[in-house]
């Protein structure tokens, strides 16, 4: 089967991760204490996730190894010699342009550049801040604006046989379908990413109120609501399917694995590939296809954009907006279908 690239796992994947530990670890010493400083401020003082810090972490380090001339994970920025054996204070506009129009001679998408841009702003107003650097070089740094692809979503009957056959499977009493199940249903019913969901302990879902507290980015809490049907998949596995799975040293996690650990990411997105694809014409997507798919039915349904943004934890509503743009993309299809005239 082909690989998939950058899917996290991936072999492509794993040599990103090598190559840029192993340019961290050729930084000049002084550089490497920025990083590490840097990391620490995102992970304690920002409270980010694991996956946040490693990524905004990774772009500095090839901003920083493009600096000092070591060998990038992008082919263009190869051997090439960008002020050797200084330290950050040779970071100015200029190098920040040069790296850029690397990774573009490299193939990066206008998404990436932007991310890179944007994660090299962040890095130069902190190193600003603690006086690494005199000035902020970034704060004069354009970057192209992303080219924004529509999510894929599922149709509501799709979503509606996904849960149905899942329910199917959770009939038969066995621990880890009535799990899945319930986790199938928690994703669609409150939207919450996939992280938040692996985080969820049992403390914090209130049966009785149907709703859950989830932790977001940033440490930011919320309260999401859910329905009925995901309130019965939950009882039943709390009831019939955690206690089999259980061990003495389990955490309070709400999802346990086949050993009775706290539920993982990579599991989750497992279940959910596998999932839709017993569903017919669905679209190959994972978790967050299920956050967008709840998304797009709340407003189809008629949901106002700031309820929407406050359900999904966005921190912005030009984020939930995206969704207005699926649904439009969405009518316009089926009126080229089905209107005599289109």
């Amino acid at each position: 089967m082909a690989e998939r690239r950058g899917v996290p796992g991936s072999s492509s994947a794993r040599r990103k991760r090598v190559d840029l530990h192993r340019i961290r670890g050729a930084l000049p010493p002084p550089v490497v204490e920025v990083v590490h400083a840097y990391e620490r401020h995102l992970a304690l003082e920002r409270g980010l996730s694991a996956h946040t810090v490693r990524a905004y972490v990774g772009d500095v380090v090839s901003l920083l190894g493009f600096l000092h001339g070591l060998p990038a994970v992008d082919p263009a920025a190869e051997g090439v010699d960008h002020s050797r054996g200084r330290g950050i204070e040779a970071l100015e506009l200029p190098v920040l342009r040069a790296w850029l129009a690397a990774l573009r001679g490299g193939g990066a998408s206008r998404t990436t550049l932007a991310r890179r841009s944007a994660a090299a702003r962040t890095f130069t107003a902190w190193a600003q801040r603690r006086g690494h650097l005199a000035t902020d070089p970034g704060a004069r740094l354009a970057s192209p604006r992303p080219h924004r692809t529509l999510p894929s979503v599922l149709r509501q009957d799709q979503a509606s046989d996904l849960l149905q056959a899942s329910e199917s499977g959770a009939a038969q009493e066995d621990a880890v379908a009535l799990r899945d199940h319930a986790l199938l249903e928690l994703l669609y019913a409150t939207g919450v990413r996939v992280s938040e969901l692996c985080g969820l302990d049992v403390d914090d879902v209130d049966l009785r109120r149907r709703v859950v507290v989830v932790f977001g980015k940033g440490g930011k809490e919320r309260t999401v609501p859910f329905g009925e049907p995901a309130e019965r998949a939950v009882r039943a596995w709390l009831a019939r399917g955690r206690p089999a799975l259980a061990r003495s040293t389990s955490p309070p996690a709400l999802l346990l694995g086949a050993r009775g650990g706290r539920f993982q990411p990579a599991s989750v997105r497992r279940i959910v590939h596998g999932a839709l694809g017993a569903v017919p014409g669905a679209p190959v997507m994972g978790p967050h296809g299920l956050r967008h798919s709840a998304a797009t039915h709340l407003l189809e349904g008629g949901a106002d954009l700031r309820s929407v943004q406050e359900l999904l934890g966005h921190a912005t509503l030009a984020t939930t907006q995206l969704y207005t743009h699926v649904t439009v993309e969405r009518l316009k299809a089926i009126h080229d279908r089905a209107h005599p005239r289109s």
